[in-house]
């Protein structure tokens, strides 16, 4: 990344923003948030930000995404309508809320960015090389990696104490953890900014070292992979592996469909990366996964994974 001084001579003055720099930075110094990527954690990230009574700006990089991820939290609000857990009232203030924009620059003046873009090093990099460029303020970088290192993503920061990492879990508006991940230069300040702003989220954080698949995803992936050889070995069906989890040891939902809300195409990037990174063949991609790739069956997103949910 060039200079704080290289760039406000290539972009002037008002684009010289740097990670915030200011000792004791907390929640009430946080009012605007940024969430880069539009997708499935992006538009969930941008629902509970805007719940919690922040501004929100929701970026993508089409209109077409980003109309998208709007219609996702419009449809999550008329359900949480229709079961009694939303007013039309609070409806109407989180839509309010919440901006779109498909030109970083709108989000210029957004305290904290949370990244929700796909799960490829440099995609991370670049984005956080694209808020520093046009950044009006110092600010926080938030990370929604679910296993990519912290540290590694910290390193094109000129401030890598202001990068920490806010891993939700999908559905964001449902599921009420947080993994706050601390990189090797997280200052203590980044994570008390981003544990206020999960608690003013509803959420219950947790915070973990920076260490490949952190807490969660290295036993969520462990576990899905395991299911998905039992589905490969003839064990049980998908339906009654899932069960198996969800009846005999009281899991929400059940590693395979989980996997299909997911997309079998993140698990498999995250597979591959913690059989590297750890070399463990507990976390080698089973061919069943590889193959469902390759045929597209991703699913929820695609219509089709280990269920078929157009029908």
């Amino acid at each position: 990344m060039r200079r704080a001084d290289e760039r406000r001579r290539s972009c002037g003055s008002c684009c010289a923003g740097t990670l915030l720099s200011t000792p004791g930075t907390q929640t009430k110094d946080i009012e605007v948030i940024a969430v880069l990527g539009a997708g499935t954690m992006g538009h969930g990230i941008a629902q509970v930000a805007a719940q919690a009574g922040f501004r929100v700006i929701l970026c993508d990089v089409a209109r077409e995404p980003l109309m998208r991820g709007i219609a996702a939290i419009e449809r999550n609000l008329e359900r949480g309508m229709q079961l009694g857990k939303v007013t039309k009232a609070e409806r109407d203030m989180t839509l309010q809320r919440i901006r779109g924009a498909t030109n970083l620059n709108e989000a210029r003046a957004a305290d904290l960015f949370i990244e929700a873009v796909p799960e490829q090093m440099e995609l991370k990099h670049e984005a956080l090389r694209a808020v520093a460029e046009i950044a009006a303020r110092p600010f926080i970088f938030a990370t929604n990696t679910s296993s990519l290192s912290i540290t590694e993503i910290a390193s094109v920061a000129e401030r890598p104490e202001r990068v920490v990492g806010m891993h939700f879990f999908n559905p964001v508006h449902i599921m009420r953890l947080l993994e706050i991940i601390v990189g090797q230069e997280t200052s203590a300040e980044a994570v008390a900014a981003v544990r206020a702003v999960g608690l003013k989220m509803r959420k219950e954080p947790i915070t973990v070292r920076d260490v490949p698949g952190f807490a969660s995803s290295r036993l969520g992936v462990a576990l899905g992979l395991e299911a998905m050889r039992m589905l490969e070995q003839g064990v049980a069906s998908a339906k009654d592996i899932d069960t198996a989890m969800e009846l005999g040891y009281n899991h929400p939902m059940g590693p395979l469909r989980l996997t299909d809300l997911v997309g079998l195409d993140v698990r498999l990037h995250i597979a591959e990366y913690l059989h590297g990174a750890l070399g463990s063949e507990t976390f080698r991609p089973p061919d069943i996964l590889r193959r469902m790739v390759a045929e597209g069956k991703l699913g929820r997103k695609s219509g089709e994974g280990f269920y078929k949910w157009n029908e």
